[in-house]
């Protein structure tokens, strides 16, 4: 038994170091500058061991896209009945995603080719960032029915949460990778996008900012 996980740990290792070298090729040479040679070089495999693992390079370049989402997914995990804690969880589970190195790399990548290639955004638009979206329309629609949250329209509320928490910061990274904002820089966006959020839509607002206060100080 000992054995087969071990295989399988190894198989998977394997496997995420060619989506971790496929990105870096991509993210170089862009979705047609890119060829199967290349990334099999850049991961320290053979053709035909890639070929194994993924069938051709749009089911690579798929499964790049995937993992990002999953990530990205991951993040709306919220089960707190404290939704100042709650959204501060997700403001920085969030962020800790999507200013990843890699994850970074990956957006640029689409962005770069979604003109040529408009499947490819619109494929990645709605496994991950839509889905998240949806994650966190429902979790305000779900406060709005506990009496904690007040708006007319759950996506302008969940935009809003979005861009106030981390829309500058990233955008800098994205525009300047070499001036990837440091944690520090990024808490001043994150800190003050979720003061103005719960100003504007908390039916509570000074008791839940005193609440957000304490949890920053902690």
């Amino acid at each position: 038994m000992k054995a087969i996980l071990k295989r399988s740990d190894k198989k998977e290792a394997k496997r995420q170091r060619i989506l971790d070298a496929a990105l870096e090729v991509f993210s170089e040479a862009g979705y047609a500058g890119t060829s199967m040679d290349a990334i099999a070089l850049a991961a320290d495999v053979s053709k035909p061991t890639l070929y194994m693992y993924f069938g051709s390079k749009e089911q690579l370049f798929e499964a790049i896209m995937l993992s990002g989402r999953d990530e990205m997914l991951e993040t709306f995990d919220l089960s707190s009945a404290d939704m100042v804690s709650d959204l501060h969880s997700f403001a920085w589970n969030y962020a800790d995603v999507v200013m990843k190195p890699q994850f970074l790399s990956l957006a640029r990548l689409i962005i770069a080719e979604a003109q040529r290639f408009p499947s490819i955004g619109k494929a990645y638009q709605e496994a991950g960032p839509d889905r998240v979206l949806r994650g966190i329309m429902d979790y305000l629609e779900q406060q709005k029915k506990n009496g904690r949250l007040t708006f007319d329209d759950a996506e302008l509320a969940a935009q809003d949460l979005w861009a106030l928490i981390l829309s500058a910061p990233r955008n800098q990274a994205l525009h300047m990778p070499d001036k990837i904002p440091k944690r520090a820089a990024i808490a001043r966006y994150l800190n003050n996008g979720l003061k103005v959020f719960l100003k504007a839509y908390s039916t509570k607002p000074k008791k839940d900012l005193e609440a957000l206060d304490r949890l920053l100080n902690k």
